[in-house]
């Protein structure tokens, strides 16, 4: 499917007919010593003058926050009053950059990925009208952005590189690592999920 020719209609039918199995987990056993914490992302397309496009933020830096001033989806783990995924991306998204669920439309899910800081990500894609008021929560979300779902799927705009586990003397895990877009850099598991989007809707992804 040409992004050009995608409908929301379109992108339903193919995350619901996507292949439904679990990315591989590329950490060596014993990697991790606790179940992963459940949470989820909203990945959210809208169309800005007959162009497709993903929105984007950079998460506010915080000592504490290894993921600080990096680029993600809006997200977070579960609460015990989310009625479930779809609810905690929505929830999420209104809390971090004052997106109300109104202006979404919810399309479908990709497959759960698990984080090197041991979460284990829904992503939930959704069309969101625009333009649409946002309020950012600062202390959260340093900056709200897109990027055309043209250029995400240019083959030259992306790449997979081996990093070095930690802790695992001579083990590798494939990073995945786009092009710096607008002085913004897109890479790990937000890279990732980008990139499964980009399969299952049939462009021009790995």
């Amino acid at each position: 499917m040409k992004h050009e020719r995608l409908s929301s209609d379109g992108v339903a039918r193919c995350l619901a007919s996507a292949p439904g199995f679990p990315h591989a987990d590329p950490y060596p056993d014993g990697f991790f010593t606790t179940a992963p914490t459940a949470a989820a992302v909203l990945v959210p397309l809208f169309v800005d003058r007959d162009e497709w496009r993903l929105l984007y933020i950079r998460r506010a830096a915080h000592d504490r926050d290894r993921h600080g001033g990096e680029v993600a989806f809006p997200g977070g783990k579960l609460e015990p009053g989310d009625r479930d995924e779809a609810g905690a991306a929505l929830r999420e998204s209104r809390e971090e950059i004052g997106l109300e669920a109104r202006h979404v439309t919810v399309l479908g899910e990709l497959e759960r990925y698990r984080t090197i800081s041991n979460f284990l990500v829904r992503p939930v894609v959704a069309r969101i009208d625009w333009p649409v008021p946002l309020c950012p929560d600062h202390s959260e979300v340093s900056r709200v952005f897109s990027i055309p779902l043209a250029w995400l799927a240019g083959r030259d705009n992306f790449r997979i590189v081996r990093r070095p586990l930690e802790t695992f003397d001579g083990v590798t895990i494939p990073v995945y690592l786009y092009e710096p877009y607008e002085n913004e850099l897109l890479w790990g598991v937000t890279a990732k999920i980008t990139q499964g989007l980009l399969q299952a809707l049939g462009l021009q992804g790995r």
